[in-house]
């Protein structure tokens, strides 16, 4: 975690591993989108070996159904927690999702794509975050 202080254990409650799991968590959610979007077929090439094989029983569509369940699980658990840390600052929806599914955000970065409020405050709003997103996962 290059440049990210974990938060303070004594007004948020939890450890700076709890933080570094839920960071590390949501740096997942581009992944995760690539991968929802990418796998959605299961109809593979046979492999032509020669020699005789066996199926493995397994089902792939059911296998294919219940990773996409999970992914999408997995991302609504992000956004949901997003949308609870802004409350009625709706318009801060967008920024937050990106600035903390994205590795090396900042402020500065956010302020030149027109975050709509201050850094004292989006800071204030990131913190409460993470603590949400901890207590979640």
């Amino acid at each position: 975690m290059p440049n990210v202080r974990p938060l303070n254990k004594k007004k948020y409650g939890i450890s700076k591993h709890a933080f570094g799991t839920a960071y590390s968590y949501c740096l997942q959610y581009p992944e995760w989108r690539e991968e929802l979007g990418s796998r959605t077929s299961t109809v593979k090439s046979p492999q032509i070996t020669g020699m005789p094989g066996a199926h493995s029983g397994s089902d792939a569509t059911a296998n294919l159904a219940e990773r996409r369940v999970e992914l999408r699980e997995k991302m609504h658990k992000v956004e949901d927690t997003v949308r609870d840390a802004v409350g009625d600052n709706k318009s801060l929806y967008e920024y937050l999702l990106e600035y903390v599914t994205t590795e090396g955000a900042t402020f500065h970065w956010m302020k030149q794509k027109g975050i709509p409020c201050e850094r004292t405050y989006f800071y204030e709003v990131r913190r409460y975050f993470y603590y949400l997103m901890a207590k979640r996962i």
